[in-house]
């Protein structure tokens, strides 16, 4: 029994490609915001830090 699948047109490709692209630009936005937060929010505490 073969199974019937369903090929992508070349538009189709291009789309999935941008999305992806898309995503992995707003999900490396997002850590760069978080890092750069969490770095404010812990100040000069961090390199104050005695030992």
């Amino acid at each position: 029994m073969e199974i019937e699948t369903v090929k992508p047109t070349e538009a189709q490709l291009k789309a999935r490609r941008s999305r992806s692209v898309a995503i992995a630009l707003a999900l490396v936005a997002f850590v760069v915001v978080v890092y750069a937060v969490s770095v404010v929010r812990m100040g000069p505490a961090v390199i104050e830090r005695s030992f």
